[in-house]
């Protein structure tokens, strides 16, 4: 890694990229202002409050951090990268003028393989003085480090220091010297981010594959991910030890069986309690309970919702007392313990009726000053610094300005009659001003497959539906945060299920009178354009587009594109064996897809491999069929390039224009 290269403090212009050409105007002012990456992304707030950190885009994929003084007004580049192999992902704040940053992108050459990496560095906020965290990397590494280094504890702003979770890596015998470096493992050590000077807190592990602190700078938490002795593949079984407050002795906690469904999460260490907060599985939902880190192991029941899951934790700041929880039905809903926060959340939304969605994102090491985000469906969000002893509300960053004055669309949570007599949840999303008849129309499932949809601003649909789509996003049997029975098997092994689901929910479009029946388009991106393709391939007839981002389209190769990796087995599992391999893969029944396809693909995306959709085109195009493929190289499964995004929204523009008309 070129720190020199990468680092370059105030180096890139944010300057708008080429135009690109397009028949439509209106098209390409839309393309432009939807396909802009979010300007503010992973913000964090100074351990004083007075100055924040956070990555913007600058022109296509470049990335850019940003330190702002939030007293002055000003803000400076502190760090950039170009997006051709190396992307910075967030900073965050280790001192007053110093940083974390991480950094990750794609080895091609070292094994063969597409892998992923990232790195720990920290910096000045001015851009000097760069320091790599992880171990210093050597020419007699036994194997290639992945992944170098994580903060578990930001020990509360501790001037510059930090508590690392630390990838070792043993040397390989040097000829004619002893000093060949044997540590292997996980370890933690304590840091401090400009001298470098380190204190071993856990020695490495060659089992350990994460650990948990209590905020205050003692771990408390070991988890073991098992692998095979001989393959070094993950089984899926994973093991949670315990460290009590009085002990260094680890101590059995809970074991997972299967780690693609557990039954146990842990979430975070509350040393103000003495408690680990985690997620267990009770008549079927995730609940949260608090368990005591002593020799009683006592779970306490916190919270639980029987038509959902408890999704997280609230944290106030960074190893702070956790504040409350989450949980999301129709909308999320933020439920506060402490009656001095539920009392502010409540008075910010009635402060800012505009945007219901308000989050405590992140706060001052005293707790006084805190980082806000605010924003609803119509509204993509604002980040306020709120003053707990001025009372004091100001606007800081605008998280997307590519869309001020923009009226955007309206999105309603609706539920739709499926088989066997279930409701199916939905969102429904109408271009602004229309009544919602009669309208060229687009189903959007989700990616994941065990993911979801959240009511809030999504960028993907409001794009379709100020180009005049009505859009409606199911949330499928094979859906994440509904409970066991309606994540059933996943969505490869029931795809039948989950695909049905999609498929009434079109017809339901149809029989509201919302949709023209004669303009109907499917688009998905990962899970998501699978399901788009395989729904055509099933209803040849319902649909007469269809888009696919980064689409898996074959199970069995699916499978095999990580057999390579320690993660085979559990995708093995997860997508499983038998006749719903070949009957539930899209490239298998290219010839039974009647309507056009759209295709897109980044070439370095390593969640899917860009063969799906060139095995997808070369198939379609083999049975006669009409299909387009887009690709863009050296971009990864996201996308994560705003002149990219504008390209592909233009073509799908283009595509729907065509297709269903707009």
């Amino acid at each position: 890694m070129d720190l020199g290269r990468l680092l370059l403090a105030g180096a890139v212009s944010l300057c708008v990229g080429a135009p690109l050409r397009a028949a439509d105007p209106q098209l390409l002012a839309d393309a432009k202002a939807f396909g802009a990456r979010e300007a503010v992304e992973e913000p964090d707030l100074s351990p004083d409050g007075s100055s924040v950190v956070y990555i913007t885009p600058g022109p296509g994929r470049k990335s850019v951090a940003v330190v702002g003084n939030l007293d002055t007004g000003k803000f400076t580049q502190m760090a950039a990268s170009d997006g051709n192999g190396e992307t910075l992902r967030w900073c965050h704040f280790v001192a007053a003028a110093r940083s974390v940053c991480d950094i990750t992108g794609f080895d091609t050459k070292t094994v063969g393989e597409l892998i992923g990496f990232s790195r720990l560095v920290a910096l000045d906020t001015d851009g000097t003085h760069p320091k790599l965290l992880g171990q210093s990397q050597s020419a007699y590494d036994a194997y290639m480090r992945q992944f170098d280094a994580s903060v578990i504890d930001w020990l509360q702003g501790a001037q510059g220091k930090v508590l690392l979770e630390r990838a070792y890596v043993p040397e390989e015998y040097k000829l004619n010297t002893r000093l060949v470096r044997q540590k292997q493992g996980l370890g933690v050590d304590r840091i401090e981010t400009s001298t470098m000077s380190s204190e071993a807190v856990e020695q490495p592990k060659d089992s350990a594959s994460g650990f948990m602190s209590d905020g205050l700078g003692h771990v408390r938490l070991l988890t073991v991910a098992q692998s095979g002795y001989y393959t070094g593949m993950l089984t899926g079984r994973v093991d949670y030890l315990y460290r009590s407050a009085d002990s260094n002795a680890w101590k059995p906690l809970a074991t997972v069986a299967d780690a693609s469904n557990p039954d146990f999460q842990p979430l975070a260490i509350d040393a103000t309690i003495d408690s680990l907060y985690a997620l267990k599985k009770k008549d079927g939902h995730y609940a949260l309970y608090a368990i005591r880190l002593d020799d009683s192991r006592a779970a306490t029941l916190v919270a639980e919702n029987p038509r959902v899951d408890i999704d997280d934790v609230i944290r106030l700041g960074d190893g702070q007392k956790v504040i409350g929880y989450t949980y999301t039905e129709d909308s999320t809903q933020r439920v506060y313990f402490d009656p001095e926060l539920k009392a502010l959340g409540a008075s910010l939304s009635r402060a800012l009726p505009n945007s219901p969605i308000i989050e405590f994102v992140d706060a001052s090491t005293d707790g006084r000053k805190l980082l806000i985000f605010a924003g609803s469906d119509q509204d993509p969000g604002r980040y306020y610094l709120f003053d707990r002893d001025h009372k004091s509300l100001t606007p800081a960053m605008s998280g997307r300005p590519e869309l001020e004055g923009r009226t955007l669309a309206a999105v309603k949570p609706v539920s739709i009659p499926g088989s066997g007599g279930v409701s199916i949840p939905a969102y429904l999303t109408l271009p602004p001003g229309k009544i919602g008849k009669n309208l060229p129309a687009i189903v959007l499932p989700h990616g994941g497959p065990s993911a979801r949809d959240v009511w809030g601003f999504d960028w993907l649909p409001q794009f379709l539906a100020a180009r005049g789509y009505a859009v409606l996003q199911p949330e499928y049997r094979g859906s994440a945060g509904f409970g066991d029975a309606w994540l059933n098997e996943n969505g490869f092994k029931s795809w039948r299920t989950s695909i049905g689901d999609i498929t009434d929910s079109a017809k339901w479009l149809e029989s509201q009178g919302i949709a023209d029946p004669n303009r109907v388009a499917i688009l998905g991106w990962s899970y998501g354009g699978y399901a788009a393709l395989q729904s055509a391939a099933v209803e040849p007839s319902l649909y007469k587009g269809v888009v696919a981002i980064a689409p898996v389209t074959d199970l069995a190769m699916l499978k095999d594109d990580y057999r390579n990796f320690t993660v085979y087995n559990l995708v093995v599992q997860e997508v499983g064996d038998g006749p719903h391999v070949a009957e539930g893969s899209p490239l298998r029944h290219a010839a039974d897809i009647h309507a056009p396809v759209l295709l897109v693909h980044g070439t370095l995306d390593n969640n899917v491999k860009i063969a799906h959709s060139q095995k997808m085109y070369a198939a379609l195009q083999a049975a006669g069929k009409q299909s387009e493929l887009l690709t863009f190289d050296g971009l990864d499964h996201q996308l994560d390039d705003s002149d990219a995004r504008t390209a592909m929204l233009v073509k799908i523009g283009e595509f729907l224009d065509r297709t269903i008309g707009h």
